[in-house]
């Protein structure tokens, strides 16, 4: 439970300004009296004053007043009003919301219109889709590193404060107010009333809407396991602008002029702020107490409000309480940070305490959204500081709330899910201070590890076995692809003609050596911050990115021991057009070896294309030589909430070519030879023994004389022409001599 600590202030506001420090500010520049403002001059829609911060960049800030001031220095310069372009034709120029988002962009509602301003570049622009009039817009910033921060913050809802639920539009933007969508408010139609607000509850990793009916606020949620629960109500009698604290707490403050409430467990439990005066606790009613809110001042721990009758009132907002400080210190280096749980993971985070001295330390850590994060914490003394003061060392585990198995099924949140929580280290029974010292606050991340990724191991390689070069693989190296092995990608039909690829060596390496007849499957190796962590024992798929198809599985839905249809990859045909590598996923993988009504196991016999996890799937390849290119995704939705995927390739080795011949009639034509030869080999010596036996051998006998005279003549004959023509040559040559010797004149 939350307890507010506020002092009353009966002084000005000056007296309470000594209490903390003393600031001269030096404007530098006085505007002439008479300047002429460019457009028209914006003002506050309410009668009291509210100062915008933005909880990431300190020194900006809006005031919303009579007229509003937007400073990129904390103030510390004199200011013109804000005013909007005559231009964008607003109407009546009163904001009634204004919310920072990322880079240097603040949105306005404007006469119930939307509206983004550049304070860099001193540009308007209307937002696009916001078709019906809106009051507010409502996000949750988150200031921490990264990009999953950055998609939080870009998380918007912009609605009419005070529309009747159902019937009134609320739209969302997941992109930081560039454009906004309308809300499908299907889960919203059970609920009846005015709409007080609805926000991202990132704490606990929620929507929440704040419905109003018969003078209660409720806060409602969307997601499980809270949908099916509410908070508690409280008194709203009166419009009430609604605070988020920063840094994903789940602190809320709701106010008005005459009540002030707040909120530790994102809308769950809201109750009055409790006031010590003279060390006697009060819960402080402003209407009873007769004083009017004016404005209110917040930042991630402390709370302060300055009423009409000149009295400020200041506090420390945590989930304990707090006492004067002496001596004593609470530090930690997850300050400021933001961690990451993913699936099936730790994290350990310390923090060292210094009590006053003779002081027992009584550390208290909380977590925003316990539905998804629980932890173990153990406080351990480790020696005494230089004063004689002693050291403790608090260390915290923290993990899945579904991993520590102590919580009731339908009170955690589900695994597959995203979430996020804060984790929050205080001391209890602390004193108030205007310089508290502060609780150590950080968020966690229980989704996506950003520095995990798999590699498939290669061990032994076509290059290392010296059937590839890997000087020529580099060398813009391409392959053929037979147009018989492969199908095309689109599924239209057979092959027309061979596929010439392109080796990317960059992305593939050297390909892993595999033999044909071998079954396999590829070691996955899961990899964190560039360590080897673990084989990878999940469920996974691979296709070969060239559509060869070429290789089976060795399993069978039956052998697999599937009790439902198992999934393959014609069950994502009608998606093959998308060209998207990774078309089967974690987010729509559904495992055959749990029982489902609407997809029984109808045919057994068809192939088990899941490799990894419980069983022990592996690829056969077809009688090819050749470089296979596969994807390989992890489907298992139990391993990482990262979308795990690579490339890698194979070289097969080991086939024999294919014969042209169908082994059938190979086999027929074998057969009946050996069985003629074998006849044959009986019948002939027993036909010779007998009468037309004799006669046969007689007849092929002389046959056979007759074959070789003729050829015996024919060698001779050709010999002897042999023999004759070098001597007819010679008696040419003599002739032409002896006529040449008798005309020598010629």
């Amino acid at each position: 439970m939350l307890v507010l600590m506020l002092t009353a202030a009966v002084a000005t506001m000056v007296r309470a300004h000594t209490l903390c420090r003393v600031h001269t500010v030096r404007t530098g520049k006085v505007f002439k009296s008479n300047v002429q403002l460019q457009g028209d001059p914006l003002f506050y829609a309410f009668p009291n004053t509210f100062v915008l911060k933005n909880a990431c960049k300190a020194d900006i800030s809006v005031y919303l007043g009579q007229k509003v001031f937007l400073t990129i220095n904390n103030f510390e310069s004199s200011l013109l009003p804000l005013t909007v372009p005559k231009s964008l034709a607003v109407g009546v120029p009163s904001i009634t919301s204004a919310h920072f988002v990322s880079g240097s962009l603040v949105l306005f509602v404007i006469s119930g219109k939307g509206y983004s301003y550049d304070y860099h570049e001193n540009t308007w622009r209307k937002l696009e889709g916001i078709s019906e009039p809106v009051s507010h817009i409502s996000g949750d910033v988150c200031c921490f590193k990264g990009s999953f921060c950055l998609e939080l913050s870009n998380n918007l809802f912009a609605y009419l404060r005070g529309g009747q639920i159902p019937g009134t539009n609320i739209y969302f933007s997941d992109n930081g107010g560039f454009s906004f969508q309308l809300m499908n408010t299907d889960k919203l139609s059970h609920l009846r009333g005015t709409l007080g607000g609805i926000f991202h509850l990132h704490s606990m990793s929620q929507v929440g809407v704040l419905m109003v009916e018969n003078n209660l606020g409720t806060f409602h949620y969307m997601e499980y396991p809270l949908n099916h629960s509410m908070g508690i109500s409280f008194s709203y009698k009166n419009l009430l602008e609604v605070i988020m604290k920063p840094y994903q707490r789940g602190f809320m403050v709701l106010w008005n002029q005459k009540s002030i409430l707040v909120s530790s467990n994102s809308g769950q439990i809201v109750e009055h702020v409790r006031l010590i005066d003279q060390k006697i606790f009060t819960d402080l009613d402003v209407e009873l107490a007769n004083i009017s809110i004016y404005s209110v001042a917040s930042n991630a721990y402390e709370l302060a409000f300055l009423v009409a009758e000149d009295h400020l009132y200041y506090g420390s907002q945590s989930y304990m309480g707090t006492y004067v400080i002496k001596v004593e210190l609470l530090e930690s280096t997850m300050i400021n940070t933001m961690f990451t749980i993913d699936m099936n993971s730790k994290l350990k985070l310390s923090a060292l305490m210094i009590p006053r001295k003779g002081e027992n330390p009584t550390p208290v850590v909380m977590v925003s959204n316990p539905h998804a994060l629980g932890f173990k914490a153990s406080l351990n003394e480790f020696g005494n500081t230089f004063d004689g003061n002693s050291k403790y060392k608090l260390d915290i585990e923290l993990k899945q709330q579904h991993h520590w198995g102590n919580s009731d099924f339908n009170f955690t949140a589900s695994i597959k899910r995203h979430a996020i929580s804060s984790v929050t280290v205080d001391i209890a029974d602390k004193t108030l201070s205007c310089v508290d010292l502060k609780p150590l606050s950080t968020l966690i991340s229980v989704g996506c590890d950003m520095t995990k990724k798999i590699v498939v191991q290669n061990k032994i390689s076509a290059c290392t076995m010296g059937i590839l070069n890997p000087v020529q693989l580099q060398k813009n190296y391409t392959y053929t692809i037979e147009k018989e092995a492969y199908d095309p990608i689109n599924h239209n039909g057979e092959a027309q003609d061979d596929l010439i690829v392109f080796y990317e060596y960059k992305d593939l390496g050297c390909p892993r050596l595999v033999y044909y007849d071998k079954p396999w499957k590829p070691v996955v190796e899961l990899w964190k911050n560039g360590i080897v962590e673990e084989i990878m024992n999940a469920e996974y798929v691979i296709s070969e990115i060239n559509g060869l198809a070429t290789y089976s599985y060795s399993l069978t839905a039956a052998t697999a021991n599937c009790r439902s249809q198992p999934q393959n990859w014609s069950t994502f045909e009608s998606d093959i057009e998308k060209e998207e590598p990774f078309l089967w996923n974690r987010e729509n993988y559904v495992s055959c070896h749990e029982d489902n009504k609407d997809n029984p196991l109808l045919w057994p016999n068809v192939e088990y294309q899941v490799l990894g996890g419980r069983t022990n799937n592996r690829v056969i390849f077809g009688q090819r030589n050749g470089i296979y290119t596969f994807h390989l995704s992890v489907v298992d939705p139990y391993y990482s909430y990262c979308n795990l995927n690579t490339i890698f390739s194979v070289y097969v080795h080991g086939a024999l070519p294919v014969t042209k011949f169908q082994p059938s009639l190979t086999i027929l034509l074998m057969v009946t030879t050996t069985l003629l030869t074998a006849w044959l080999a009986y019948a002939i010596p027993k036909q010779l023994r007998s009468e037309k036996g004799q006669r046969l051998l007689g007849f092929c006998y002389q046959i056979l004389q007759f074959c070789l005279g003729v050829c015996f003549c024919t060698w001779l004959r050709g010999k002897l022409r042999q023999w004759l023509r070098p001597r007819r040559v010679k008696d040419r040559n003599r002739g032409k001599m002896r006529v040449a010797q008798k005309h020598p004149e010629t």
